[in-house]
């Protein structure tokens, strides 16, 4: 059992008044890591799983009596697959506005399902985290910095889904299932998801294209498919910890590129598990995608479980120029370069650093990554 670096600040909002919501996809750890918080309540807390008919009936068509003789004498309630309950959103704001000394902690597997049902009736009324595969610092936090490196290829080719990490040897197979567990079951499960094949499709080309500029129109011709079903889909595969996008930043250049966007997987496994490509990384062309992709994806988990806000960018002109990564925070630009090897060189285009006179560069390699994580 891995420590995770949510399981602080959770414990830290238990009875502040307020429901506490974690989202992520399927298989990441969030039932481990309700459990272990669990253990701090050994006699006072109830676990209802909401797989289970007769707990999704009980929650579905609540009131404050029916909730008052549920909770019973136990101080805090996990409910697991939340998002499987009709009416959830009412079902835990009762439980806020009337048992007010009662913690309830809810996980779910797809933003998109459960924040549809909460976003009205818990507004104001819960803490929201989101869990993610193995992060560089938690998997320190587990072992430590020689690991961490010794393990980098491992992680670049197979991800760091919890299990797969504890199955060394066996990574393929369990990538395998994961994928097919919530990439497909879960999303082909939604009335939006009319063409099951259609999305096997686009997730593959997306998974070609990885840390590149993609177009709507370009993906819709290149799988059949209309702008509009291109956009809802990639919706759905965001809303399901899936992908995840950047856009260009532009503001001072003529010829910046103003609408572009570039996608990018939470998970390098789940990535080449959708092209079958495992090869090591010496023998692949894609290294630097795969490269750049792992930093990216690593960067958005340090930003979210240390509550960082920035908005964050891509940059490219009409001629090419470009930088692969920046932040802003307090209208200050911070832009980073990724390449593999340490012997490989950059510099800040100067068409950027005359735009962005302020601005700070740093190039990211394998010799100084953890600085950029952790």
């Amino acid at each position: 059992m891995l420590d995770r670096l949510l399981h602080k600040p959770i414990l830290k909002n238990l009875f502040k008044g307020k429901v506490i919501l974690l989202l992520g996809p399927r298989q990441v750890g969030k039932t481990t890591l309700l459990k272990k918080i669990a253990e701090n309540f050994p006699q006072k807390h109830l676990w209802l799983n909401a797989d289970e008919s007769i707990v999704r009936e009980k929650l579905s068509d609540p009131n404050s009596a029916r909730l008052k003789r549920l909770a019973g004498k136990n101080k805090i309630i996990f409910i697991d697959e939340a998002h499987r309950v009709e009416n959830i959103g009412l079902t835990l704001k009762i439980f806020t506005d009337t048992l007010k000394k009662v913690q309830v902690v809810a996980t779910g597997s797809s933003a998109f399902e459960l924040s549809d049902k909460i976003k009205e009736p818990l507004t104001g009324r819960k803490f929201e985290y989101h869990l993610f595969p193995i992060s560089s610092e938690e998997f320190i936090g587990n072992h430590n910095e020689i690991e961490e490196e010794k393990n980098l290829e491992n992680r670049i080719l197979y991800g760091s889904y919890p299990e797969v990490l504890n199955n060394h040897g066996n990574e393929k197979n369990v990538l395998t299932n994961i994928a097919d567990s919530f990439l497909y079951k879960d999303l082909f499960a939604l009335e939006k998801v009319k063409k099951p094949a259609l999305l096997e499709k686009l997730l593959r080309a997306l998974a070609l294209q990885v840390g590149q500029e993609v177009s709507y129109n370009e993906l819709g011709q290149l799988i059949g498919a209309d702008k509009e079903t291109i956009e809802r889909y990639m919706f759905l595969l965001e809303q399901t910890f899936v992908i995840f996008r950047l856009s260009s930043l532009s503001r001072n250049v003529r010829n910046e590129l103003k609408k572009s966007k570039k996608i990018f997987f939470y998970d390098n496994g789940i990535r080449n598990s959708l092209i079958s490509n495992f090869n090591p990384l010496s023998l692949r062309q894609d290294k630097g995608q795969l490269w750049e992709n792992f930093l990216v994806s690593e960067r958005q988990k340090f930003l979210h479980y240390h509550q960082i806000h920035c908005n964050c960018y891509f940059w490219r002109t009409s001629q090419q120029q470009e930088i692969d990564y920046i932040e802003e925070m307090d209208g200050k630009l911070t832009a980073y370069e990724f390449k593999y090897s340490p012997k490989q060189k950059a510099k800040m285009p100067k068409t950027f650093s005359s735009a962005y006179p302020d601005s700070k560069f740093y190039l990211i390699n394998t010799g100084n990554y953890l600085d950029f994580l952790l």
